[in-house]
């Protein structure tokens, strides 16, 4: 049994260090980053991510080790269960506090820390009214005269860089869920209720550069959810000022 002991946790190093290394220098799971909290939340991630190494290889240890040496040599005979194994030891005891101080530590950091990082500002210099209907999004900017796009009309949100944007998100509805994956951060859309989130715009880009310039619907809420989609570009202070000149203009000759 020692001897056991000592090929899994031989085996429990060797995968948890190929695994941080994979995570360091090989893994790149995410989109492109268009804000603030973007880095942030990433940053959770990849902590999140070292701190489950060690978990996922003493399960991968274990499982080698028994597929190796506790494999049944041949079919059991009938009735027949294998030999009990009674976790009375000192090892399962030391698993059960390790998991329950690494666990205590992610819900303190990044878990309660980042909350609060991600909720300390709640200034805004421009917000924008979105507003979720039959498999539609509806962008108001009620700070531009009332500018209004729908994603069922084929438009884009067109939002200024460098600028913290307050979201005030409703469902006409059914839930829905507002989220533009290079924001990284999403919040639900309820009917009868106006759910806020901020986020500070630091990237340009759009959506023909990269797909994460979108607004997504990230609650499964029905038959056209997948579709529930709409464009996001992020431009220059410059080029936005012209855009909504541009969307007055328009709006003038309609009248």
């Amino acid at each position: 049994m020692r001897r056991d002991l000592t090929l899994v946790i031989v085996l429990w190093a060797i995968v948890s260090i190929v695994s941080v290394g994979v995570a360091v220098f090989v893994m790149d799971p995410f989109p492109a980053v268009g804000a603030e909290e973007s880095e942030l939340i990433d940053e959770a991630f990849m902590v999140m991510t070292y701190m489950g190494a060690p978990v996922f290889a003493i399960v991968i240890a274990v499982l080698m080790i028994a597929l190796w040496k506790w494999r049944a040599s041949g079919p059991p005979a009938e009735g027949e269960d294998g030999p009990p194994i009674l976790g009375t030891n000192w090892f399962p005891k030391a698993w059960l506090a390790a998991s329950a101080v690494l666990a205590v530590v992610v819900m303190i950091y990044p878990g309660l820390t980042g909350l609060a990082e991600l909720r300390e500002d709640d200034t805004a210099e421009m917000r924008v009214e979105v507003t979720s209907v039959s498999w539609q999004w509806l962008i108001n900017y009620p700070d531009h005269d009332g500018i209004r796009l729908s994603s069922g009309a084929g438009d884009e949100m067109v939002l200024p860089a460098h600028t913290r944007i307050q979201f005030d998100v409703e469902a006409l509805d059914i839930l829905h869920s507002f989220w533009v994956p290079a924001f990284r951060q999403k919040i639900d859309a309820v009917p009868g209720q106006t759910t806020v989130l901020y986020t500070t715009v630091t990237e340009t880009g759009s959506y023909e550069d990269d797909v994460a310039y979108r607004i997504q619907c990230a609650e499964l809420c029905g038959l056209n959810h997948t579709d529930m989609a709409m464009k996001v570009r992020v431009v220059e202070r410059d080029e936005f000022d012209e855009w909504v000149a541009a969307q007055h203009a328009s709006a003038a000759k309609v009248r």
